[in-house]
């Protein structure tokens, strides 16, 4: 060995002024821009050029929302329900088949409820699922 290094500080993060990330993404907006290309001359990665894009045009945070639902019965429904109304009663049918609820998050994750939750519940599991830090 003849040549031996020696480290005397530890690497510091750079630190970027709000100024420097702007003129970074106004590059990318340009007309023939190639982000990798301006992330290899600025020293970063591509992605972080992406999230101060993000971050600066002030994306809202997705949250889960829920859409109400309501249950009517089929127009063969209320008609065969008129009908009966004049026969006689016919025997009890049988219980309705277990519900579920299958959430599917992308292609790997799937969640599947049995029964039926209240909202609360629902929005408490789906908020644990989209996380960013669930993979913590």
């Amino acid at each position: 060995m003849d040549r031996i290094e020696v480290i005397t500080s530890v690497e510091r993060r750079r630190r970027w002024s709000a100024a420097e990330k702007a003129r970074l993404v106004a590059a990318m907006d340009e007309p023939g821009a190639v982000v990798t290309e301006i992330a290899r001359n600025a020293e970063v990665c591509a992605s972080l050029l992406y999230r101060w894009r993000r971050d600066l045009r002030g994306a809202p945070a997705r949250t889960p929302a829920f859409v109400p639902v309501r249950v009517t019965p089929e127009a063969s429904d209320e008609a065969s329900a008129t009908a009966l109304a004049c026969t006689p009663p016919s025997p009890p049918s049988p219980p309705p088949p277990r519900s579920s609820i299958t959430i599917a998050f992308g292609v790997e994750v799937r969640m599947t409820i049995e029964g039926a939750p209240d909202a609360s519940t629902l929005a408490k599991v789906i908020g644990a699922l989209t996380a960013r830090d669930r993979f913590r």
